[in-house]
């Protein structure tokens, strides 16, 4: 069986970041109310634990949050693991028999990194509400039942997922990245949980350079903060901010360095791109130009996808433009100094 350390949340660890109900979460009020309905279902049904669960959204959304947020709701032991390390079925099975007390969750996450034929196992656990396990002394298969559970799957990827496993899971809930007002209201709420003293110029401009992502503006912030450190201060001023945001090539709206020369070198063709091409010219893998430096850029509206390539779109073209003047006028200062 696989070790319980090793998969179940340490609580009071995660306690001062992870908000203790569901009334304390901010952002993401359809997926809440959701689950709140789900909750008091339960409750008032008897009917724990809860329904199994798919999570769907893009990176650092808040699907871990909100299954640690949920174990709490429930007083349910928390159990947790990446899909990519279950890569047999006594990964599986160890995982599924962690829990010693029924009603605990358990949450697999990138859950579309596992097999298909891991996935089909899951589901037929899902469904008889046991594993099987060989014994290949007796040359025998041991059906062994399992403790009530509400399994969480949490994908960025979920047209991975076996339609057999999605059809059995009960709640769907689809995270959305969150608006500047709500990520400055997250920043707040961690303020004051570690007694920072922060100008507020300075989370309007983490906001809006986090692309909706709470982890994005979270870890801004915590750089920001070592900037003002190195420099013997303890209140976090909209100069630390600026000198942070050049030190790590950020442009007004978040754009890396890679993001920006992406956007470059299309400005420079009058016809669609390849990926290929445009990868090669950046000296990236095409895996990586396409899972990390497209997405935010094809989420801004920047950048279109077709069959005969990338292109870029009049706003990707204008802010483009726009970051040339930019660089130019301050090369321009500089030299006059």
């Amino acid at each position: 069986m696989m070790d319980k350390e090793i998969i179940m949340t340490n609580t009071n660890q995660s306690s001062q970041t992870i908000p203790p109900t569901l009334d304390h979460v901010i952002g993401q009020q359809k997926v809440v109310a959701k689950l709140k309905v789900a909750v008091e279902s339960s409750f008032f049904d008897g009917e724990v634990p809860l329904p199994h669960i798919l999570l769907t959204g893009p990176p650092g959304t808040g699907k871990t949050m909100l299954s640690k947020v949920l174990s709490k709701e429930m007083a349910s032991e928390f159990y947790e693991i990446l899909g990519q390390t279950i890569v047999s079925p006594q990964a599986l099975n160890g995982f599924l028999m962690s829990p010693e007390s029924a009603n605990s969750i358990l949450f697999i996450d990138e859950c579309h990194e596992m097999s298909p034929w891991i996935q089909t196992a899951l589901y037929k656990a899902i469904e008889e509400g046991c594993v099987f396990l060989a014994n290949e002394m007796q040359q025998k298969v041991q059906k062994l039942k399992l403790q009530p559970f509400t399994l969480i799957l949490a994908t960025t990827d979920p047209q991975r997922l076996l339609q057999p496993l999605r059809d059995r899971i009960k709640l769907n809930c689809q995270l959305r990245r969150y608006t500047s007002e709500d990520i400055q209201l997250i920043l707040r709420q961690k303020i004051r949980q570690i007694g920072w003293e922060v100008e507020d110029e300075v989370l309007e401009q983490i906001a809006n350079r986090s692309f909706g992502t709470p982890r994005l503006a979270l870890r801004l912030m915590d750089s920001v903060r070592r900037t003002a450190r190195s420099l013997g201060e303890t209140n976090l001023t909209i100069q630390h901010a600026n000198q942070t945001f050049e030190i790590e090539e950020m442009d007004s709206i978040g754009l890396s360095s890679d993001e920006t020369q992406y956007l470059s070198i299309l400005s420079d063709s009058v016809r669609p791109m390849r990926l290929g091409v445009i990868a090669s010219r950046m000296g990236l893998p095409i895996e990586a130009v396409a899972k990390v430096v497209e997405s935010n850029l094809i989420w801004l509206g920047y950048v279109d996808r077709s069959e005969q390539g990338r292109s870029l779109t009049v706003s990707g073209l204008e802010h483009i433009q726009n970051q040339r003047s930019v660089s130019s006028d301050q090369q321009r200062d500089g030299g006059q100094q």
